[in-house]
């Protein structure tokens, strides 16, 4: 279903509603969820806060749109410290990269960062987690300059990475970066955690890398925890990352 916060503008009932019929669930007047989430078992349901800005929840989380993980990567990259994924890109500046598992955007947020000249395409799976970002970044109004310069060279599609990887032109991108769910998650990561009731946990295979390195002109870069068996069943030509942390990036170059 979907509802407003307390006490909401006609801006947002109309929002809300608007949803309701593209989502083909029932509208909700705030004054009477409680009592609706009592008679009838849901899931999650979607909240139109005030401003628009639109959330989901369920019993015991909830789902939206904030860069903090971006913030606190380039707070360590200024103040010295290493960030694995970006070394692993090694970026010039002016490339497309396609971020074949977008999530919250956080890393693609950075990444997009050290592409003053370039773009990163990024694709969601997830319904439900594109339509959240989507919005959250559309009206999300940063404080710093890098997050603002960095969000308007991002474009966000819905769309199978297994699927799209397939349909696209062979060097189509630069380079393709492909972060598919821990098979170990750390649950100790609240970022991640209200991702996971609507996240795909597709495997990547042999094929898919294939594909990647197909429409890849330098190279395709994967994420993993060293737990898991990524790395084990997929050739890659070198690993970085924190053994502490256990997030490790694969490389491959395109050869």
């Amino acid at each position: 279903m979907v509802t407003t916060s307390h006490k909401p503008r006609y801006e947002q009932v109309l929002k809300a509603r608007e949803l309701a019929r593209e989502l083909g669930v029932e509208y909700v007047s705030r004054r009477h969820l409680p009592e609706k989430l009592e008679e009838e078992k849901v899931d999650f349901y979607y909240v139109v806060e005030a401003g628009g800005k639109l959330v989901i929840k369920w019993k015991g989380g909830e789902l939206f749109f904030h860069p903090s993980v971006a913030k606190i990567r380039m707070k360590n990259l200024k103040n010295g410290g290493r960030d694995y994924l970006i070394e692993a890109l090694k970026l010039k500046g002016e490339e497309l990269v396609l971020d074949a598992t977008f999530g919250l955007g956080s890393e693609a947020i950075l990444i997009a960062a050290f592409l003053p000249k370039g773009k990163v395409i990024g694709l969601e799976k997830s319904p439900h987690i594109y339509r959240v970002v989507k919005d959250g970044m559309s009206r999300y109004k940063p404080k710093t300059k890098w997050i603002e310069d960095a969000m308007n060279r991002i474009e966000l599609i819905q769309a199978d990475m297994k699927e799209f990887i397939r349909e696209a032109y062979e060097d189509s991108y630069d380079v393709v970066y492909c972060d598919p769910m821990f098979e170990n998650p750390k649950y100790e990561s609240s970022s991640m955690n209200p991702l996971r009731p609507f996240a795909s946990y597709d495997r990547v295979s042999e094929e898919d890398v294939k594909q990647m390195l197909r429409v890849a002109k330098k190279r395709v870069i994967l994420k993993a925890h060293k737990k898991d068996s990524l790395f084990d069943r997929i050739k890659v030509d070198k690993v970085v990352g924190s053994r502490k942390s256990g997030v490790l990036y694969g490389v491959i170059e395109k050869r």
